[in-house]
Parts: structure tokens; sequence; C-alpha cells
């Protein structure tokens, strides 16, 4: 899991101070983050205010795709957005 402690990082947070804002022991943390549940990291990424496909990639790839455009995380096609009028 080195992209949530990039983005931990990225964010000044401290996984003591990642574990008070999930409402669980840092013991636990640690635990939960060897061996994560698809629940789980909806929740980490929730509390971190990304995407969860952007707990897969490091916060380089995500500026980056974001700078020209976005990429689907499954297939890798680029991804149009498209404005519409209502």
């Amino acid at each position: 899991m080195d992209n949530i402690e990039a983005l931990l990082k990225e964010r000044g947070l401290t996984k003591s101070a990642f574990s008070d804002l999930l409402g669980i022991k840092k013991q636990n943390l640690n635990g939960l983050m060897k061996n994560p549940t698809l629940e789980t990291l909806k929740r980490f990424a929730s509390v971190l205010r990304v995407d969860t496909w952007q707990l897969f990639v490091s916060p380089e790839e995500v500026s980056k795709e974001q700078g020209t455009g976005l990429r689907c995380p499954n297939c890798g096609a680029k991804l149009e957005l498209k404005k519409t009028e209502d």
C-alpha cells in the first residue's frame, strides 16, 4: 500500500492521524493496510477524498493523467469528457 502512504505524505498526515480520522487504532490500521478489503479501500479513499482507483496509482500518475485527460483504470483507454447543455 505504498500509494496510500504516498497520499498520506502528500497531505501531511501521519499514520496515527489517518487512523484517528478512520476512528481506529494505529495497530489496526497497519493490519488493514496489509490485507485490505474493498470496503476498507473505499473507506480509505473517502477519508483521503480521492476516488478508490487513485489508491492504486502514484500521485504523480494521477496529476499527469489529469493534466492530459483521464484514462480508464481498468483498460487504460483515454476517457473523453464532454460538457452538455441542460
